[in-house]
């Protein structure tokens, strides 16, 4: 079995990821309401998934107002299913170990 994927295994960006999972496009303060997290910190999880490739930054103005949106990528969707499907595997192994 491989390790599980550490970019992921991360909580918040796992709540990150499963939240982008569910919909089309998030916008930041949706995000940041959702999550509970501070605006340091949701960039900063942002920033590692997006060099990760998991998920698309959309930079836009409403106005003067800066807008950004994010959704999960088909990179970002199958790590989020193999990360899944690995603690399955570990959750498995535990289930037959104590039988």
């Amino acid at each position: 079995m491989d390790d599980l994927d550490r970019t992921i295994h991360e909580p918040a960006r796992l709540r990150i990821l499963t939240v982008l999972s569910g919909v089309d496009e998030a916008d930041f303060n949706f995000l940041l309401n959702t999550l509970g997290l501070t605006k340091g910190n949701l960039s900063s999880h942002m920033d590692r998934l997006e060099k990760a490739g998991f998920v698309n930054v959309v930079k836009s103005f409403n106005g003067r107002i800066p807008h950004t949106d994010f959704s999960i990528t088909e990179e970002g969707t199958r790590a989020l299913k193999k990360y899944w499907e690995e603690l399955d595997a570990i959750r498995a192994m535990k289930d037959m170990s104590d039988s």
